[in-house]
């Protein structure tokens, strides 16, 4: 199986941390030029001199807020650059019951996820129909498959975004251009970290004990590894995953009881 990307260039976003850092090195392990995103320059800076360019790459970052996403579509534009690859994903909105939330929360919620991924999208879409190939993977989570307890807000957008993703595959697979979610399960990032301490909180728990029954719901009995999702991301970049378009993967080692 081919999962060579040499020449091609990706749009990664949150890549700083977790799973889009994970993502970013990864995918240039294979061969991509890697393009960051980030609202941290000190940060990116020190993820770009961990890509691999044994390929002879060439990597470099941008400086991006998504509450703010006429600044982004303005940062990515300048960069004069083509895309064949965009991987969107950044950090999940604040726990909590749904009926508790603001207005803004699901404002704010909605501008980071779903308005931005479109921003995205419409930017590096052209020069995807160009190359006459594509492929856009939205790192969701598997609340669009069985909504998690406590995460109100953040399994109402998802869904929304996982709608938008279905919606843009069905109208861009004609180009040679494929969209596709990605859908973590607990997995060892610092978005982790903050919810199990959240529950450990409101439920007099330990901290130990919170991850014990996390991770007693999965029937692999552990948290994924940023990497293992990564490895879901650069197939779906790569030629292999060609005919695979529209589509939700879970990789949560089997903890979401539906199909």
């Amino acid at each position: 199986m081919n999962l060579n990307l040499t020449d091609k260039n990706a749009l990664v976003c949150g890549s700083t941390q977790g799973i889009g850092k994970a993502s970013a090195k990864q995918l240039a392990e294979q061969g991509a030029n890697i393009t960051l995103v980030a609202r941290n320059e000190e940060k990116l800076q020190h993820v770009l001199r961990e890509l691999s360019t044994n390929q002879g790459q060439s990597h470099d970052y941008i400086v991006a807020d998504f509450q703010d996403p006429d600044r982004l579509q303005q940062n990515i534009s300048t960069t004069g650059k083509s895309f064949h690859i965009l991987v969107n994903n950044t950090g999940g909105p604040a726990g909590g019951p749904i009926f508790n939330a603001s207005l803004d929360e699901f404002e704010r919620a909605f501008t980071q996820h779903l308005k931005c991924n479109h921003i995205l999208a419409q930017t590096v879409v052209p020069g995807m129909k160009n190359y006459g190939y594509g492929r856009i993977i939205n790192i969701i989570s598997t609340s669009v498959k069985q909504p998690l307890t406590g995460l109100g807000v953040s399994n109402t957008i998802r869904g929304a975004v996982a709608n938008w993703s279905k919606t843009l595959a069905n109208e861009l697979g004609v180009f040679g251009i494929t969209v596709n979610n990605v859908l973590p399960g607990a997995t060892g990032t610092e978005r982790l970290n903050e919810i199990i301490n959240n529950k450990s909180t409101k439920t007099g728990k330990s901290i130990e004990e919170v991850s014990s029954i996390m991770m007693n719901e999965v029937p692999a009995r552990r948290f994924a590894k940023p990497e293992e999702i990564a490895n879901a991301v650069v197939f779906l970049a790569s030629e292999a995953a060609s005919y695979i378009n529209g589509v939700n993967l879970p990789v949560d080692g089997g903890r979401t009881k539906s199909l």
